[in-house]
């Protein structure tokens, strides 16, 4: 398991939060540079498939957000798409990932 700090603790509290609330097999929380944090499930409707990480972002981005300090992913063993959050919040943005237990294993 990779050490964290306790903000970001915080996203993976809130990404699992978002997990159990909707029954959803991946979660994301981001913070952006204000401090603010965003939580969403996966969105797979018949006309809408959005990523945890990418309901996030459009999170951020609707409400003014200027960019991403950090995020994280909680799902499957599948590669996650971190474009949207790269293209938001730039290559130094810290992306933890984790499985759907909240354990994370990793950092990209």
């Amino acid at each position: 398991m990779t050490a964290l700090s306790a903000e970001d603790q915080k996203l993976v509290t809130l990404a699992r939060a978002t997990m159990a609330r909707t029954r959803a097999v991946e979660g994301a929380a981001v913070r952006d540079l204000d401090g603010r944090t965003y939580a969403a499930a996966s969105v797979n409707l018949p006309s809408l498939r959005l990523s945890a990480l990418e309901v996030c972002v459009a999170m951020a981005v609707a409400s003014g957000s200027k960019g991403l300090e950090a995020a994280v992913r909680l799902g499957d063993d599948s590669a996650p798409d971190l474009g949207a959050v790269r293209e938001f919040g730039g290559a130094d943005v810290v992306i933890h990932l984790g499985d759907t237990r909240g354990q994370v294993a990793g950092t990209a």
